[in-house]
């Protein structure tokens, strides 16, 4: 079974999928450690990660790589943020075969103009491409992909451009019709009502994606209760938790002088050699070195 076939399979036994951020292939072995179901290999993750702002800046070529050491640390599926396809429906083309080569289960691509700005920074700029211009990128997408389960799921991000519902409304039915498999809607509201609202409004077949970062009162009880949505992303938990627990020990070494105080509140580097499956060395070691 491929990785895009144990998705879809997941998606049928459970309703609703949860999809945790990672940026690199230890935060993948670790939101696999902690049971989600596949893993977001999010581009704004992967920018923070190299201090860059999430503007189109980290190229196909860096991601792709990232989303390959995933793939051999981690079974779980992956589902791959290919923010605006790097280009037009030509440049989609390629990119959807090298992600399934790469090992991704599902890309999600979105509507905005290239180079896209980050969706939820105050004031960002958020310009769309024409409906249809991106139409063919999905079915761009859904022609080229050589495993029928692989998943191509469009975003519109009307409701963040403060396009309207309507419009957002508009919008993923023509993705549906050009073949997506699912549709995700984004906002930067501060209360679910905006998503709640289009989910309801949503008369289409193609389950509905949401990433509920702006509007943590989302909670798995209140998703359910809509019974449209068949995936969630925790689109950027990962890098924030890391820079949350790095500025934390860096901060009490500096204050306590040394590392006698947090040495006790860490994992210790047996977990570190665990997780780097350093057992597996050492019975190769035994097994092979001469």
């Amino acid at each position: 079974m491929t990785s895009a076939a144990r998705l879809r399979a997941r998606m049928a036994e459970r309703d609703l999928v949860h999809i945790m951020a990672a940026h690199s292939p230890l935060s993948a072995i670790l939101a696999g450690e902690a049971g989600f179901d596949g893993i977001w290999a999010s581009g704004f993750e992967l920018s923070a990660l190299y201090g860059l702002p999430d503007v189109s800046l980290i190229s196909m070529t860096q991601h792709l790589d990232m989303v390959r050491a995933m793939a051999e640390h981690s079974s779980l599926p992956i589902v791959a943020d290919i923010d605006t396809g790097f280009g037009n429906a030509i440049n989609v083309i390629h990119a959807l075969k090298q992600y399934e080569r790469a090992g991704a289960a599902a890309i999600v691509i979105e509507d905005k103009t290239f180079p896209k700005v980050t969706s939820l920074i105050a004031d960002g700029r958020q310009d769309l491409v024409r409906t249809e211009e991106f139409a063919g990128k999905v079915r761009a997408a859904v022609t080229t992909r050589s495993d029928p389960d692989f998943l191509v799921i469009a975003r519109t991000e009307a409701l963040i451009a403060g396009l309207g519902e309507a419009e957002a409304l508009r919008r993923a039915a023509a993705y549906e019709e050009a073949g997506a498999d699912m549709i995700l809607i984004h906002s930067k509201h501060r209360t679910p009502d905006e998503v709640e609202s289009f989910v309801r409004a949503w008369d289409g077949n193609a389950p509905i994606v949401i990433v509920p970062t702006a509007y943590p009162q989302m909670t798995e009880p209140r998703i359910r209760a809509l019974g449209k949505i068949g995936m969630v992303i925790y689109g950027n938990h990962a890098i924030r938790a890391a820079v949350t627990a790095m500025k934390d020990v860096f901060a009490r070494i500096r204050a306590d002088g040394g590392i006698h105080h947090i040495d006790r509140d860490i994992v210790p580097v047996e977990e570190i050699f665990r997780l780097q499956r350093m057992e597996a060395v050492k019975e190769d070691e035994a097994r092979f070195l001469r």
